[in-house]
């Protein structure tokens, strides 16, 4: 069957979003924001020309999966995703919003991205190799790339203007927030990573490590908020090809960045577009996830 036609933009009721994201078109919904998940993608900083089908719908619900199996740790934005209570402006586009949008409390979104490692990979290797070090926390020498680290740690990150995450040290997200803020965001996130590393781990994957968002609200309290423990904000790794000593294969981007690897793109506009190949191999990886972490198949 061929694939159904992806969702790279929205418009409600005609409306342009009020604010996007690489993959996200927010609006503002009275004194709640829905947030729709479009089937963009993107790589080495930029949108890319294609699309991944229903890569919007595995964003949306396997955070809401989360966001239900995570309320005993700390709560969160999500309203609901049931379109039909949605307010009655928004229920006319039904047929896009199903399943890949969310009504959510609006928060003052905390400037600081928090990242939970279990795995020494990514960014957190490129750290290690010269510091010996990951965002200023001690490693033990001699551990190879891939390698399970003693305990996860909590890594901080800010946006610089660029869009790029830029690692930072504790001491340095306190400045930023204030040394209280930044120790409460430390223990939920090591908690949550905790909890989604052993309920992916029970069902064959790796949860290598993440990266969770937070928000305040009016009476001080922290809400989990954007998405959470996705193949886009997450390396998830199937756990039967573990090899440490180098790059693991994932359930993510992988086949696409190999894709630009290969035709030797210099990560400059113009965006290519990726053949149906790729598309069809990242979106089979994106609903495999899913189904293993969920037990369900994707609405």
């Amino acid at each position: 069957m061929p694939l159904a036609a992806p969702v790279i933009e929205t418009r409600l009721n005609g409306v342009a979003p009020h604010r996007q994201g690489k993959v996200r078109d927010i609006y503002e919904a009275g004194d709640h924001l829905l947030l729709v998940a479009t089937d963009r993608i993107s790589a080495f900083d930029y949108v890319l020309g294609s699309g991944i089908p229903d890569k919007g719908k595995v964003l949306t619900q396997l955070s809401a999966f989360w966001f239900e199996q995570t309320r005993d740790i700390v709560a969160n934005h999500l309203i609901t995703t049931d379109v039909s209570k949605y307010p009655p402006e928004l229920r006319g586009d039904a047929d896009v919003l199903a399943g890949r949008s969310m009504l959510v409390r609006k928060t003052s979104p905390i400037p600081i991205e928090c990242v939970a490692r279990g795995y020494l990979s990514g960014s957190g290797w490129k750290d290690y190799r010269v510091t010996g070090t990951v965002c200023g926390v001690p490693l033990p020498p001699g551990l190879r790339e891939s390698d399970r680290l003693p305990a996860p740690i909590f890594t901080p990150a800010t946006k610089a203007t660029s869009g790029h995450d830029v690692n930072v040290s504790q001491v340095e997200a306190g400045r930023i927030i204030g040394d209280q803020l930044v120790a409460t965001l430390r223990e939920l996130t090591l908690e949550l990573y905790a909890f989604g590393a052993a309920h992916a781990e029970a069902h064959g994957i790796i949860l290598a490590d993440t990266k969770f968002e937070f928000g305040l609200i009016g009476d001080g309290g922290v809400l989990l908020i954007d998405e959470v423990m996705t193949p886009d904000s997450s390396r998830y790794w199937p756990k039967d090809h573990y090899t440490p000593g180098g790059p693991q294969p994932s359930f993510d981007k992988q086949y696409v960045r190999d894709y630009l690897e290969q035709i030797k793109w210099n990560k400059q506009p113009p965006v290519p577009s990726l053949p149906d190949d790729v598309v069809t191999r990242t979106r089979d990886k994106y609903l495999e996830a899913f189904r293993r972490l969920t037990g369900k198949e994707v609405g």
